[in-house]
């Protein structure tokens, strides 16, 4: 995976729904969160084999912002895994949990492949009683190494410096004119001084001879009043400035644009464009896990990306396929997966208690027992699941641990959570 985008819920403590008769009608979703026993059981899981990420969740406030940490979290680390060396991830959020969850991105890509912080201001105004208007949203840039892909990508010039610099225009289009001489500071070059149509600058050119000739045989030097050759730099030649980490030239999508599908979340075209042209090449994978209305998706496929996008309400799915119907057209040909497909590079798993489970359990925990940490000998441990199948847990090695007979006595078929409470009592 070359580029991910990741526009998850932000734990504002609103629910979304998209207004009656617009294509999205029937979308929504709750951005609220509480702390449950699969958060718990996942947390056990983070505190093994993520010290960082584990210390980070333990800031949070309250139960909610732990919960929907530990949502992130484990979202956050799949990224992190399935992203190659060149690629990058962008994680939009707003200043609710933006700085949890740049300590999140800290412990899991590192603090070293944090790139940006991106302000994009969505609005130009707002009325918010006894604070300044918020009228910003972040976007977190982080990469998987220093070598990650990075195009640069142009913005257009403000027609307010156009009009002041771009005065002249001829059949070629409006320019600036621009020094071609060179300065006292640059000093003097033997090989860029000489004379040309009977004026020579007393520091030299700042191009050679041949190169001076062609651009007069263009038309590009034009000759000020007082006999100064100026060369003419013209607009529609210029790349124009290179983006910054404050946007504020991409609105909200207005009331009714043509993009607009309703989507409660929905984000702006253009902000995607931006995003993929910097951080992609042709032909790479863009992947969204959190699809909504397929922005990302559409963008992807505008500019010859190749994508996959991931979302659990069905209606995400029926506004992928309209929205490439409409936009992309009919050649399109894509795949809607219901299923889950199965890994087919890995072995089948092993039975939860086979002797190589034991045999790895018992030296990854040093022969203690993962509840009361007391240490036994292997014939004295058993093999129990972390979190119960019933909760849907599985056979991997990752959700098994070994206990003593007593506290796979205590725990029984209940989660984890429930044997360290019972312990600590």
């Amino acid at each position: 995976m070359t580029w991910c985008t990741f526009d998850p819920p932000f734990n504002s403590k609103a629910n979304y729904a998209a207004p009656i008769g617009s294509e999205a009608a029937g979308a929504e979703f709750k951005d609220t969160w509480t702390l449950q026993d699969v958060d718990v059981a996942w947390l056990d899981l983070i505190e093994a084999k993520h010290k960082r990420l584990n210390r980070v969740i333990h800031a949070a406030m309250t139960d909610s912002d732990k919960s929907y940490l530990i949502y992130m979290a484990v979202r956050l680390l799949e990224m992190q895994r399935l992203l190659k060396p060149s690629g990058s991830i962008y994680l939009h959020c707003d200043p609710t949990m933006s700085h949890y969850l740049k300590l999140l991105m800290d412990a899991i890509f590192g603090p070293r492949n944090f790139r940006n912080e991106i302000t994009w201001k969505r609005t130009t105004s707002r009325n918010d009683a006894r604070r300044w208007g918020r009228v910003h949203d972040t976007i977190l840039f982080y990469s998987r190494s220093g070598g990650f892909q990075w195009n640069r990508v142009s913005t257009p010039y403000d027609p307010t410096y156009v009009k002041r610099f771009y005065r002249h225009e001829d059949k070629r289009g409006k320019w600036m004119s621009d020094v071609i001489e060179r300065s006292q500071t640059m000093g003097e070059r033997p090989n860029l001084s000489y004379e040309f149509n009977g004026y020579t600058p007393d520091w030299g050119w700042r191009v050679r001879r041949e190169k001076l000739e062609a651009l007069a045989a263009e038309d590009r030097i034009a000759w000020s009043r007082n006999g100064r050759p100026r060369l003419k730099r013209y607009l529609h030649e210029q790349a124009g400035p290179p983006i910054l980490d404050v946007i504020t030239d991409i609105p909200l999508i207005a009331p009714h644009a043509h993009e607009r599908t309703g989507y409660p979340t929905q984000k702006p075209l253009a902000l995607l464009d931006r995003i993929i042209q910097a951080s992609s090449e042709r032909g790479g994978v863009v992947l969204d896990p959190f699809c909504g209305c397929a922005t990302a998706l559409i963008a992807a496929e505008k500019q010859g990306r190749q994508w996959v996008g991931i979302d659990i309400a069905p209606k995400a799915a029926e506004l992928v396929r309209l929205r490439l119907k409409n936009e992309v057209g009919l050649f399109y040909q894509g795949a809607h997966r219901v299923d889950v497909p199965s890994r087919t590079d890995i072995e089948p798993l092993r039975r939860y208690n086979h002797p190589e489970n034991r045999r790895a359990l018992y030296g990854e925990q040093g022969g203690y027992c993962n509840g009361c940490a007391e240490h036994f000998r292997p014939q004295n441990l058993t093999v129990d699941h972390i979190i119960p199948r019933s909760k849907g847990g599985t056979d991997h090695l990752s959700n098994l641990q070994l206990l003593c007979g007593h506290c796979n006595s205590v725990k029984g078929d209940r989660g984890q959570e429930y044997l360290r409470a019972k312990l600590a009592a």
